[in-house]
């Protein structure tokens, strides 16, 4: 093959692969196989199950939100939140600052704390907003659940403190 012939073939093939379309989901096939573990679980426990989404920052403060799902339905959110002090002699406490518990009617009557949705829900929201494409970012995604997910976000590139954009979660078990 002449070299003109062979830089024609070499420049033809490169833009035969650079306009494939690229899948630019972080994490996708990870992602997947916990969806997989997430609709196993899910069969198994008939859809009723609880999890706890956490939450800290650099400054001491801490909450946990249990959300209870039954049959499908979020019926319960539980929140405690947790913040350093020092005790008498000095040396560091975690105190419980906060704790309520909403069911039925009651529930999303507080401002904060994890939103009342659904592990499918969650699954949603990893997929279509915290593992989107984006510019600067560095991503994150965990599934140390029994293979469900755990952790799901993004993290803006020379951002200092408190900059996780997702979700974190420490347990899933069945009711």
């Amino acid at each position: 093959m002449k070299p003109r012939q062979f830089l024609l073939a070499a420049l033809a093939l490169s833009l035969l692969f650079a306009s494939c379309k690229k899948d630019k989901v972080p994490y996708k096939s990870e992602l997947r196989k916990s969806l997989f573990a997430w609709q196993a679980f899910k069969a198994n426990s008939d859809n009723s199950y609880r999890y706890t989404v956490a939450t800290s920052s650099w400054v001491g403060i801490s909450s946990e939100t249990t959300i209870t799902v039954t049959n499908g339905v979020v019926t319960q959110r539980d929140y405690i939140l947790r913040r350093m002090t020092q005790s008498p002699s000095g040396q560091p406490s975690t105190v419980v600052a906060e704790e309520w518990q909403e069911t039925g009617s009651t529930l999303n009557t507080h401002n904060y704390g994890a939103a009342t949705v659904t592990l499918d829900e969650i699954y949603r929201l990893a997929r279509e907003e915290w593992l989107k494409e984006r510019e600067d970012v560095t991503y994150y995604f965990e599934a140390n659940n029994s293979g469900m997910i755990s952790s799901a976000g993004y993290v803006p590139n020379n951002c200092a403190d408190d900059c996780f954009n997702g979700i974190t979660i420490t347990s899933i078990e069945r009711l």
